[in-house]
């Protein structure tokens, strides 16, 4: 009996290694967005903190320098907000970009699959007729050996 043989199996085997390299890297952006999503919401917190603090400072007996000093950290950590947003929003741009590669490899991928299976009901259904065709002769065969 003859055997399927897929004669594009190795270019089909390279997109599932090209997929599971680009789904590691979607899995690395990903875990970066969530370290700068993390490291924002952790400034934001520590903002929230100087302000607090602030309206302590405003409330009771009043320290210039002190209100000064936390006015200066609350710009400083707008600042660094700022800068963190930015790297989120980055995060946010490489991530899409790897989703996008991810997406192309996937299609690639099945759709050699696709061809694979397309071809394989090919052979099956020529495997079915070759194999009628013998039964046809053997029987033809016979039947002329019994009327002799």
């Amino acid at each position: 009996m003859a055997k399927f043989q897929y004669k594009l199996q190795s270019v089909l085997d390279i997109k599932e290694k090209l997929e599971s390299q680009e789904k590691i890297a979607f899995g690395l952006a990903a875990a970066r967005l969530l370290e700068e999503q993390e490291a924002l919401q952790k400034l934001m917190i520590q903002k929230a903190g100087y302000d607090k603090q602030a309206r302590k400072l405003v409330e009771g007996s009043i320290n210039v320098p002190e209100i000064n000093a936390c006015r200066k950290a609350i710009e400083t950590m707008k600042t660094r907000i700022r800068g963190q947003m930015m790297n989120v929003h980055n995060a946010e741009r490489q991530l899409e970009v790897v989703r996008n590669r991810l997406n192309a490899v996937m299609i690639e991928r099945k759709t050699y699959e696709k061809l694979r299976e397309k071809k394989f009901e090919e052979f099956k259904q020529e495997l079915a007729y070759e194999e009628k065709k013998e039964v046809d002769e053997l029987v033809s065969y016979t039947y002329h050996q019994n009327e002799e």
